[in-house]
């Protein structure tokens, strides 16, 4: 009857472990998706800026030399 328990409870603890690291992968995925959004905003407002300026030479005329 020991063995039995035994294979229940180690079972049962592996399941646990398992549960907490899928808990931790979903929280770092979720910190990850956090750090892309905020960089695709960065990226955005960088290349808004590139195109104000490429217009704003555009509308001067002047070459850069």
């Amino acid at each position: 009857m020991f063995w039995p328990m035994l294979a229940i409870a180690l079972g049962f603890a592996g399941l646990a472990v398992l549960g907490v690291l899928a808990v931790k992968v979903f929280v770092e995925a979720r910190r990850l998706a956090g750090q892309v959004a905020a960089t695709t905003e960065r990226i955005n407002r960088a290349a808004a800026d590139l195109e104000r300026a490429a217009t704003t030479l555009a509308d001067t005329g002047e070459a850069l030399r």
